[in-house]
């Protein structure tokens, strides 16, 4: 007997990062199993095209992309928002497939506020002035995962808690706790300069909802975290944001879908194949 899925409005995730080693996507699809969602938004960072590997994309990785094909065939409203990783589909921007939207940004009423969507890469100097040292700290961060990933297997086979190797880093390093609050700030005062009660984001990794407030206003600045280390999603239900973060005990495995459909126009576009 299947598990009943929840019923949620609007799901927004980001920076899931499909093919590479740090990805859950086993994680990720059980979460995505779980739910019923009006209304997906990626944003951003979903696959990884800057360090795509031919010999590396599971089984696991193309079944998120699977379900979220079943998403919009099944009339749930997809919308890809493009971020820094995989900036080559900008060139299909503003691009309809049914339910499938490929966008740089979105612009949504909830309950008649209105809430800005977008992945947050503009706001960073590494990513538009050194693209090759920004993708050059990606994979080394690749890596570290893979790395962190074995520790924390020692951990726990030893009975100890797991440590993140990047969190420790980012929040060891002023320069990396300055850029988090700096995008932060900067994405609330555009939003209120905007009048938009919400912000949305990712890129940065940090899973977040906090009130901003200025002397122009207030917005909820809200950042979907990610799906390397945090493993979080933003959830809208009921007039509210909450922020969802993975638990297995909520997420059941389902048994391989072999009803799943064959990958479509979206899935080519998403890997750029035929």
């Amino acid at each position: 007997m299947k598990a009943k899925k929840r019923r949620v409005e609007l799901v927004v995730l980001s920076d899931v990062h499909l093919g590479t080693y740090g990805c859950h996507a086993r994680e990720l699809h059980r979460y995505l199993s779980s739910i019923k969602p009006k209304t997906l938004v990626l944003n951003g960072d979903i696959v990884d095209i800057w360090q795509f590997r031919k010999s590396y994309f599971p089984k696991s990785h193309l079944k998120v992309i699977r379900r979220i094909i079943d998403f919009a065939s099944k009339g749930v409203n997809v919308y890809y928002l493009t971020g820094n990783h995989d900036e080559m589909l900008r060139k299909f921007s503003d691009s309809v497939i049914g339910n499938f939207t490929i966008a740089d940004k979105l612009v949504m009423e909830l309950d008649g506020r209105k809430a800005w969507i977008f992945h947050g890469d503009v706001f960073d100097a590494s990513v538009n002035h050194s693209k090759w040292i920004a993708k050059l700290g990606g994979y080394g961060y690749d890596y570290l995962i893979l790395l962190n990933r074995f520790i924390n297997w020692c951990l726990k086979q030893m009975g100890r808690e797991p440590y993140s190797f990047s969190k420790k880093i980012k929040a060891s390093v002023k320069k990396a706790v300055r850029f988090i609050s700096d995008f932060e700030t900067t994405a609330a005062e555009l939003a209120i300069e905007k009048r938009y009660d919400y912000v949305i984001c990712g890129h940065i990794h940090e899973p977040k909802i906090i009130e901003r407030t200025s002397k122009h206003g207030s917005t909820l600045y809200l950042n979907s975290g990610d799906w390397i280390e945090n493993l979080t999603a933003l959830e809208y239900d009921n007039g509210a944001w909450s922020l969802y973060r993975y638990d297995e005990k909520e997420c059941p495995e389902e048994a391989d879908e072999t009803d799943m459909p064959t990958p479509s126009l979206a899935a080519t576009i998403i890997f750029g194949t035929p």
